[in-house]
């Protein structure tokens, strides 16, 4: 009994964390860095791991939740041109030998929200289809999940091209 009461409250304190984590994600988001072509290149590798990994995923995901294939290639291709966007509205600073940058204080925002109003929208869905008995006959697609994977894609793809972008910057400067 005391090990499932610890394992309630562990839940629970992480699921009251999850607004404090958000408001950290933002501010280093938004923070000026140094941009560094190490950290750049490790950062677009392991980008490109996770979008093969996840596409892999969503194509495997696609037997039993319907269009999750479909979504994650439109959320990437969403996250790509995102990605763009992102680079322009980045503010670059040269120094004396360093290039530092700051991201878009409003774009990494509303990628924010996105992703979270998601994610919210899609835990609702499935307690919501949990509740009225659909469960029973497709609950994976009823929850959302595609959706949701779009959603992730769509970060997938904005980091991806960004860290592209910043790599080919340090490169030339």
């Amino acid at each position: 009994m005391p090990l499932l009461l610890g394992v309630l409250l562990l839940v629970v304190a992480l699921v009251a964390l999850i607004p404090l984590s958000l408001v950290q994600r933002y501010r280093m988001g938004t923070s000026r860095q140094r941009a560094r072509g190490w950290l750049a290149s490790i950062n677009l590798a392991g980008i490109a791991l996770s979008v093969m990994a996840f596409l892999a995923g969503a194509a495997l995901s696609s037997a039993w939740v319907p269009y999750a294939f479909t979504y994650s290639v439109g959320g990437l291709a969403i996250g790509c041109l995102l990605g763009m966007a992102g680079l322009a509205l980045t503010r670059w600073e040269r120094g004396p030998g360093s290039l530092h940058y700051t991201p878009n204080r409003w774009l990494v925002l509303v990628i924010m929200l996105l992703v979270t109003g998601r994610i919210v929208y899609g835990i609702w869905r499935a307690v919501h289809a949990w509740r009225t008995g659909v469960a029973d006959v497709n609950w994976l697609g009823v929850s959302s999940l595609a959706g949701s994977m779009g959603a992730g894609a769509l970060i997938l793809g904005y980091y991806l091209v960004y860290w592209a972008g910043v790599r080919r910057r340090v490169r030339r400067a």
